[in-house]
């Protein structure tokens, strides 16, 4: 049994909290960059520019990526062979979100009622999502997510008769209902199985994953590339100006379902899909 105080979680996650905002995911940079050099919309490239010369200037001044800095959403991998000393784990996450947004001064946007909407003034609580695996590691992803993208997402619970063609129809329904509200270029996370609430989670973690990785079987793979092409002939393009830079990625997640059904599940990210991951 390893004993890890909730200490140093919560600095852990203070810290993850400050790095997303202010540093875009590497892999995600290089795909920014590398459509800027496709993009042959003068508009759209030019927008695109802008886009670069953004997260050069956060990244000069040591200021967030973009003014919404999220909500924060905390993914826990728990190894079964720790133990928390010294407080709640769920309280100790929570502690280092007030801290890395207060200290941090990352833009606060937590209310803590859907209809009272009183500011709660320090970003908490944050959506937290575990997991008990083998090890003796406990391994956090803070990924803050904004609601520009965030209100854009879609759930539908097909029947097992949809088809492939179906499943992609409705997500290019979703994005050219989304249009520019996204922040296009988007990442596209694609949840499909589980029930009701596991279709919306993996869709979210997916957004969490490498842009530059694709699905580890072969079928969905193909049907991530197929998605993003079709995405990027929409000629929404960047913040909805035109042109062929609509997508950056679409990353699908799976999982066994009911014999009864097929929920699909799209998460919008915008050009900022902020996440950021250490193990402890």
């Amino acid at each position: 049994m390893r004993e890890i105080n909730v200490n140093l979680i919560t600095d852990a996650v203070a810290a993850l909290c400050i790095q997303a905002n202010k540093n875009l995911p590497c892999d995600l940079n290089k795909l920014i960059n590398d459509f800027t050099l496709t993009e042959e919309n003068t508009l759209a490239k030019s927008v695109m520019n802008d886009i670069i010369e953004n997260i050069s200037a956060a990244q000069e001044l040591d200021i967030p990526i973009c003014q919404d800095c999220g909500m924060a959403v905390v993914f826990a991998e728990i190894g079964q062979d720790v133990h928390f000393a010294g407080g709640s784990f769920e309280q100790a996450i929570n502690d280092g979100v007030r801290k890395g947004y207060t200290e941090g001064f990352l833009r606060c946007s937590v209310v803590a009622d859907p209809i009272m909407r009183k500011n709660t003034g320090d970003n908490t609580p944050a959506v937290i999502h575990t997991r008990i695996v083998d090890g003796d590691k406990v391994k956090i992803t803070v990924a803050p997510k904004g609601f520009g993208s965030e209100n854009m997402s879609k759930l539908k619970m097909f029947t097992p008769a949809a088809t492939r063609e179906d499943i992609i129809e409705y997500i290019l329904d979703c994005v050219v209902k989304a249009g520019g509200n996204p922040c296009p270029p988007i990442v596209l996370g694609i949840g499909i199985g589980g029930d009701f609430e596991q279709c919306a989670y993996l869709a979210k973690k997916a957004l969490c994953r490498d842009v530059s990785i694709r699905n580890s079987n072969e079928y969905y793979a193909d049907m991530e590339k197929e998605i993003l092409s079709l995405v990027n002939c929409l000629n929404i393009g960047p913040q909805g100006f035109g042109g062929k830079t609509t997508a950056l990625a679409v990353n699908i997640e799976t999982a066994p379902t009911h014999i009864a059904g097929l929920p699909v599940s799209v998460n919008f990210g915008c050009h900022v899909t902020r996440h950021k991951t250490t193990i402890l």
